[in-house]
């Protein structure tokens, strides 16, 4: 199951495609919320039980990237491409039998269980192999691929309502929409295995620096550094950010000019869902680019620190402008995206990429911490706001200033960020082997 060696002139910008098919199929998940009107319908499920598959998913992306990170680095990106080939499809399929037997249970079991497998390995599935073909834009390379996460939806939402409109949104209607997107992803994810190739050497035709210049620490003994801490405090709190707003953007904006005298209807509130969907997969792309020339902490002060003031302006002026809000929301988003997006290329600068997949998929676990604490801060504020009689922007105020807070912590760990000490390095082959002719002496 080793990937193939890229023969003598291989093209490296053939890798991104192999990475994005894999990440446009599993970025399906940002479109589950297709599925919940029609599962409660035919099921009979409560709101919250209909949205436990996607949060069992979550939870097992970062649970398997964080615990497989160091398997994926071992057996290489065609091995973890067919890992998710085969969890993300047949997740599907068990959730087609379940659904057609009206068996809820299996449909969470396969999309959010087995399914969430195929989620975390194969979102760090082509980390490390981008990382090693682009070292001298390892910030542009992960982007790409990363890109094709946030914008799965894009494609998955409107083909799955399409689906459900033609083969009806009853539970073989459902079942049959399942079995369609397990084959359709297992053959789209197909081309990635069969397209993916590892670089003949350390240093890739028409690149820069080699793939094992500058420091090179194991998964490991990263994790025991204070630097990879600061960098998950970093990512937890931006995703926190990000997630707080896009969980609940349809409402949110509503809520905010309800007492005004243009309220936004129910279908300009979904138009902001897609431009916050469009946001987050350019920022993926953009931020992640540009950070190859400003480097990996200006970036993050811009993510972190522009992040706060735009919270500022609109918790104090969002409601009086809606261009105003519209602008901070879709700024906060590109900032979301750029922030996962440019996360590999950071772990690239400090710990190398020796063993990068690996501190990746670890790292993950700060984005199912998020993905928990963004949406509860809004969402339990805003209740208890409104149970104490408060409507529109009021809802939200607290929740603002705590989000302000987070990034400004977010912001002083990423000041915190210094090379690691060389201690944690692993010896290059040189040193070691100065190592072995000098134990001899000194014994």
């Amino acid at each position: 199951m080793s990937p193939p060696v890229a023969p003598p002139g291989w093209s490296r910008w053939l890798v991104p495609p192999a990475a994005l098919s894999v990440h446009l199929s599993i970025g399906q998940a940002y479109a589950w919320s297709v599925f919940k009107p029609p599962l409660e319908s035919a099921l009979g499920l409560s709101g919250t039980q209909s949205a436990l598959p996607f949060q069992l998913g979550i939870v097992m992306l970062g649970l398997s990237a964080a615990f497989g990170g160091t398997l994926v680095e071992r057996n290489g990106p065609r091995w973890a491409m067919t890992v998710a080939l085969l969890c993300f499809s047949s997740g599907f399929l068990l959730s087609a039998l379940g659904a057609a037997t009206e068996q809820y249970w299996l449909i969470v079991l396969g999309y959010g269980f087995i399914g969430g497998i195929g989620l975390g390995i194969g979102y760090i599935s082509p980390v490390s192999t981008l990382i090693k073909w682009f070292p001298d834009r390892p910030g542009m390379a992960t982007g790409i691929a990363i890109m094709g996460f946030g914008g799965g939806a894009l494609i998955a939402s409107p083909w799955s309502a399409q689906m459900l409109e033609s083969f009806g949104a009853d539970s073989s209607g459902i079942a049959l929409a399942f079995l369609v997107h397990g084959l359709t992803y297992a053959v789209f994810m197909a081309l990635g295995v069969l397209l993916v190739r590892v670089p003949r050497g350390e240093r890739p035709v028409g690149t820069g620096p080699g793939v094992l210049d500058g420091p090179q620490v194991s998964a490991r003994v990263a994790v025991r550094t204070p630097q990879f801490w600061f960098l998950w405090i970093v990512l937890c709190t931006n995703v926190t950010a990000g997630i707080g707003i896009l969980e609940k953007a349809a409402p949110m904006i509503t809520d905010f000019f309800a007492d005004t005298s243009a309220p936004v209807s129910a279908t300009a509130a979904a138009g902001f869902v897609a431009l916050l969907s469009a946001a987050n997969m350019a920022g993926r792309i953009g931020w992640s680019s540009a950070s190859d020339r400003v480097g990996r902490k200006n970036i993050y002060r811009l993510y972190l620190g522009v992040g706060a003031l735009t919270y500022a302006l609109i918790a104090l002026f969002g409601d009086a402008s809606k261009p105003l809000f519209v602008l901070g929301a879709l700024v906060i988003l590109s900032f979301y995206g750029g922030g996962f997006a440019t996360i590999p290329a950071y772990l690239k600068d400090l710990f190398g990429t020796y063993q990068v997949g690996a501190i990746h998929g670890r790292l993950l676990t700060a984005w199912s911490t998020a993905g928990v604490l963004g949406p509860l801060i809004v969402n339990w504020i805003a209740d208890r706001q409104e149970e104490a009689g408060r409507h529109g922007p009021a809802l939200y105020g607290l929740s603002f200033l705590i989000m302000i807070g987070l990034l400004v912590v977010g912001f002083a760990a990423n000041e915190l960020v210094r090379p690691v000490h060389p201690r944690h390095h692993v010896p290059t082959p040189r040193e070691a082997a100065d190592d072995r002719r000098q134990q001899p002496e000194s014994a």
